[in-house]
């Protein structure tokens, strides 16, 4: 099959198309014919092997999975040993290691969540680690009925669906992005917002009982000052060093929690797919609702992940599967 691939750490621009074999099912996996694939800063970061700390668990010179994108929707085609065979035809959303670029992929079957018929694949597509990262952060963070959310990235993947749960669980939500996106933001549920390129957050008047920053590097005393004495910032992904990543930022937040009754959390979101059936269900009953920039046709993929890559984009960005 033809795969879209990443043979050495570099750039979008360097991706190739060449023929792989079609992966085959082993036990307790499915085989899925890829509808849609969205893409995320993972994939860029795994793409780049940024950080180089990184590259000790995905490939020291190149990467161990050179075809990239995780979050799929498709279709089940065939399935391993301890599968129901009736699975096979199931339209599905799934996490995947690696290998949404491709028209067909392989993934354990626990980890498939049905994809409901009005839902279009495109669509359900950005669930997993957008929406999966979003709901992590609002539950680390506490965020529930009455609480004030202060929501730094409410623009990008993450940030849309944040923004949304948050207000959807009666949050008074407040967010920061760029100018030409502050009225994106409010329809999404934020009551208040500001442009984070003229905003001083130190500006703002605080009391806030939780802050998600999402891709950020905002110094984390200053953070921490924002908050109720009993407030929790949640951090999800962000720059770091070339070399460690975010591992300093996090030895940082251990010692300022110390002693606080304040914290810091930083999150490493992991698939789990209640959550993601939570998401499925919410989106295709019209309560939530994907921001997509835009969506790509499958011989596009290089100018899909250069555009990730530029870290510009406004909610998320789909590969359409090779027809």
């Amino acid at each position: 099959m033809p795969a879209w691939l990443n043979r050495e750490y570099g750039p979008a621009c360097d991706t190739s198309q060449e023929s792989v074999p079609t992966p085959q099912p082993g036990r307790g996996e499915a085989l899925l014919r890829i509808r849609a694939t969205a893409l995320n800063a993972a994939d860029v970061r795994l793409m780049l092997g940024d950080p180089v700390l990184m590259r000790l668990m995905f490939g020291l010179r190149r990467p161990k999975r050179p075809i990239r994108g995780n979050d799929v929707a498709g279709t089940v085609v065939a399935v391993g040993d301890g599968v129901d065979s009736a699975l096979i035809g199931s339209e599905v959303v799934a996490e995947l290691d690696s290998g949404g670029l491709a028209p067909y992929a392989v993934t354990r079957v626990d980890r498939l969540v049905a994809r409901p018929e009005a839902l279009a694949p495109e669509r359900a597509a950005t669930v997993p680690i957008a929406g999966g990262s979003a709901v992590q952060a609002l539950d680390a963070a506490g965020v529930g009925a009455g609480t004030r959310v202060l929501i730094i990235g409410a623009s990008g993947g993450v940030g849309t669906f944040a923004v949304q749960l948050a207000a959807l669980r009666g949050a008074d939500v407040w967010a920061t992005c760029g100018e030409p996106n502050r009225s994106l933001v409010e329809s999404l549920g934020a009551t208040r917002t500001f442009d984070y390129r003229t905003t001083d957050l130190s500006t703002l008047p605080g009391g806030f009982d939780a802050i998600v920053e999402i891709a950020g590097k905002r110094p984390l005393r200053q953070l921490m000052r924002l908050l109720t004495p009993d407030g929790t910032v949640a951090v999800v992904g962000g720059d770091g060093g070339r070399v460690l990543g975010p591992i300093p930022r996090m030895l940082q937040a251990m010692f300022l929690s110390l002693g606080s009754r304040r914290s810091i959390r930083m999150l490493a979101a992991t698939a789990k797919r209640d959550v993601n059936e939570k998401l499925i269900s919410l989106m295709a009953a019209g309560r939530i609702a994907p921001v997509i920039e835009q969506t790509y046709p499958w011989d596009a993929a290089p100018e899909a992940l250069a555009r990730v890559e530029s870290g510009r984009t406004v909610g998320k960005v789909v590969v359409l599967g090779r027809e």
